[in-house]
């Protein structure tokens, strides 16, 4: 089930490079007298240092690929050995991991950022967290990473009471689980 994610993977997931629909090149929204970042921008911004370090420790050398070209609304697979590769490890997850790991999948829609949490925070692989002096990637940042798209919305066009601030929470106190569960 966590596989089907990775087609789809929110971290992945990348507005159009140009889109003759996004208001803030319409109405040439400006922050500080400077073009206001584009959510692509953001989303890529975003999802770098995950993939860095999922590309770096976690799988080396693996190719993980944005899921929407430049100019399609149309997923692309990621190449077989990335599959392959990522399902090999999550069958290799002991009982706890694994649930910690579906938690973080359902609260995020993303399995890398998932992926990410979890090795930051098990037990399982205390060999690739760093130094208790340096931040970690956590409730907060997942849930950031997680939701690019509706805080780029919510900083234009305004935060619906009772929904995005309850949402936030909902998703804080899911991946919370996550680090309990593992940790």
């Amino acid at each position: 089930m966590l596989m089907r994610y990775l087609g789809t993977d929110t971290l992945l997931c990348w507005d159009p490079e140009k889109n003759i629909h996004d208001p803030a090149s319409a109405l040439d929204m400006k922050v500080d007298g400077q073009p206001k970042q584009s959510l692509r921008q953001k989303q890529i911004e975003t999802a770098e240092p995950i993939l860095a370090y999922l590309t770096t420790h976690i799988f080396p050398g693996l190719e993980i690929v944005p899921i929407l070209g430049e100019d399609s609304i149309m997923p692309v697979k990621q190449p077989k050995v990335t599959q392959e590769v990522i399902r090999g490890w999550i069958s290799a997850l002991p009982a706890f991991e694994l649930a910690g790991l579906e938690r973080g999948v359902l609260a995020t829609k993303s399995l890398l950022v998932a992926i990410r949490l979890l090795v930051e925070w098990s037990q399982e692989f205390r060999h690739l967290q760093k130094d208790n002096n340096t931040s970690r990637f956590g409730i907060s940042e997942a849930r950031k990473a997680s939701s690019v798209e509706v805080t780029w919305q919510t900083d234009m066009w305004g935060e619906v009471e009772d929904t995005h601030d309850v949402e936030k929470e909902d998703v804080a106190r899911q991946l919370g689980s996550v680090i309990l569960l593992v940790s």
